[in-house]
């Protein structure tokens, strides 16, 4: 389990807004056939990098989920689209909410339901 530790910035609360971040995309996961978009954010105010990880099953009403967990920047390069939600399940924390959870953000551990 990789420690991450909270220092209190907007960026860890889960009712962050995306302004609040740089983004760029990463690719899309194509695994099991999800089609999950990846991402990096960085925080304009911590500056530390975040890993957001987005699906939705547009067959499915309420399907709507999405994950973002730390990441550092010795990591960074190691994560692709395929290993992004290995990546996330093995933080000690990761923020996570969207219609499927009817939720605009919570701290979260552990699996990460994306299938």
């Amino acid at each position: 389990m990789k420690m991450i530790p909270k220092i209190g910035c907007a960026c860890e609360k889960p009712d962050h807004n995306y302004t609040e971040y740089r983004s760029s995309e990463l690719g899309i996961d194509h695994t099991n056939g999800r089609y999950g978009e990846v991402s990096i954010q960085q925080c304009k105010l911590c500056q530390r990098i975040w890993i957001h990880y987005f699906v939705e099953y547009e067959h499915y009403s309420k399907s709507g989920r999405w994950y973002k967990g730390i990441v550092s920047k010795k990591d960074r390069s190691q994560i692709t689209p395929e290993n992004a939600v290995e990546y996330l399940e093995n933080l000690e924390w990761y923020v996570y909410g969207g219609s499927f959870f009817d939720s605009s953000g919570t701290i979260g551990q552990g699996k990460v339901i994306v299938d």
